[in-house]
């Protein structure tokens, strides 16, 4: 006969069931540093799959493998620098996504820059019919446009391209028409902000989008701030949770290996605070994982920067940091956590 310990145990395994897939996005077109197209491979190499899986036998994930695209010629638009790499990827991108959803699974997306972004909710909408809100976890808001983005770096401009509230602020976007702006900005939230230019500033607060900076995350503390972030963007806890996470949204000590550092920002233990509060919601459909940059820094750095990011990524597959569930009912010691 089991023992009360035995029963409890026997009840986490059976209900214990996580279906994930991986994407990777190896772009950096949006953006003008070398390097980040790399990000996936070094986030793969480093042993992420085995570390997913180790978690919990009933963890099944299948790598669904790189987006490849092929630009279409001569496709521009003023200040969008390398417009037709970034607008073929995320077409690619936003079947992939939909693809994993479709079948079942939490897709995890491997970036490559934040203009990936466009494609992995465009995707993640699709798939879901709509009902889906987002979390922008990161240092910067990514809401210019065309005319108001200083350096024409599409990874600046990922939320702006996907708000329908803001369809009218854009041009004619040759080469993009698999991507409306049906997303509402009142079903976005940011967390971690503390770099945002004058123009961004002024459509959150004219549109009124939900957004907690540093300071907020200061005065509050990150587990308050995720639920109050949530019951702004999705009230009746019915939609699907789509978490874009920019490593950047970390302070610069704890990922440094990334294209715009800032200093002053989460901490890893808020981050992966805040990837395990959105996981036991139950609703986590997608999260991206960006902006990982293993040509920058020390090899330390870089090493420092893909653990952080595996951290991350393994919260949203359910690891606890209480201990894992075990693989025998009856038996001790306990599995001994990823390492």
């Amino acid at each position: 006969m089991l023992t009360r310990l035995g029963r409890v145990l026997v009840r986490a395994q059976r209900s214990y069931s996580t279906r994930i897939g991986i994407v990777g996005v190896p772009l950096e077109e949006g953006q003008n540093k070398v390097g980040v197209a790399n990000g996936p491979d070094a986030i793969r190499k480093a042993n992420l799959i085995e570390r997913i899986k180790s978690i919990h036998e009933d963890v099944d994930v299948h790598d669904y493998g790189d987006v490849s695209y092929t630009p279409q010629e001569d496709l521009q638009v003023p200040n969008m620098k390398k417009y037709a790499d970034v607008a073929a990827c995320n077409s690619e991108v936003s079947k992939a996504v939909e693809r994993v959803i479709k079948d079942g699974r939490t897709c995890l997306t491997l970036g490559g820059d934040h203009s990936i972004g466009i494609g992995t909710v465009d995707g993640h909408i699709k798939a879901k019919n709509e009902k889906v809100c987002i979390l922008w976890v990161d240092a910067h808001a990514d809401l210019n446009t065309n005319k108001t983005s200083a350096s024409g770096n599409i990874h600046g401009m990922p939320l702006a391209l996907l708000a329908k509230e803001l369809a009218d602020y854009w041009p004619y976007l040759p080469g993009m028409d698999w991507q409306k702006p049906i997303l509402s900005i009142r079903n976005v939230a940011y967390i971690g902000l503390r770099s945002v230019d004058s123009y961004e500033r002024l459509i959150i607060e004219q549109f009124g989008i939900t957004a907690y900076g540093m300071e907020d995350v200061e005065n509050h503390g990150i587990h308050n701030v995720v639920n109050m972030a949530l019951d702004k963007i999705d009230p009746h806890r019915v939609l699907s949770i789509h978490m874009s996470f920019d490593i950047d949204v970390l302070d610069a000590l704890e990922a440094p290996s990334t294209g715009t550092a800032v200093r002053g920002g989460l901490t890893l233990r808020e981050g992966i605070h805040l990837v395990e509060q959105v996981h036991k919601t139950g609703r986590l459909g997608a999260m991206d994982l960006v902006e990982v940059n293993p040509s920058l820094g020390s090899a330390a750095d870089v090493k420092k920067t893909v653990d952080a990011a595996h951290h991350l990524l393994l919260a949203a597959c359910g690891y606890s940091r209480r201990g894992l569930i075990p693989r025998d009912p009856g038996g001790l010691p306990l599995q001994t956590a990823p390492h």
